[in-house]
């Protein structure tokens, strides 16, 4: 029987395959509102992606078998 996708999983991570190997990106947390009082770093820094580490890609890839 074939595993099911999580879909959650699948909607939060971005799995991008390259000549390196599997990259997860992940948007960064608490970007919907009250950003006006956050400092211009902090605003910044939640523009760019975040990479997953190699220890959450083994648990990210089981739970979205369709890639």
């Amino acid at each position: 029987m074939p595993l099911k996708t999580r879909k959650t999983m699948s909607k939060r991570f971005v799995i991008k395959r390259s000549k390196k190997g599997i990259k997860i990106e992940k948007r960064t947390d608490g970007q919907d509102h009250f950003n006006s009082r956050e400092s211009g770093n902090t605003k910044r820094n939640k523009r760019s992606d975040k990479i997953m580490s190699k220890t959450f890609k083994k648990t990210i890839l089981n739970s979205v078998p369709n890639f």
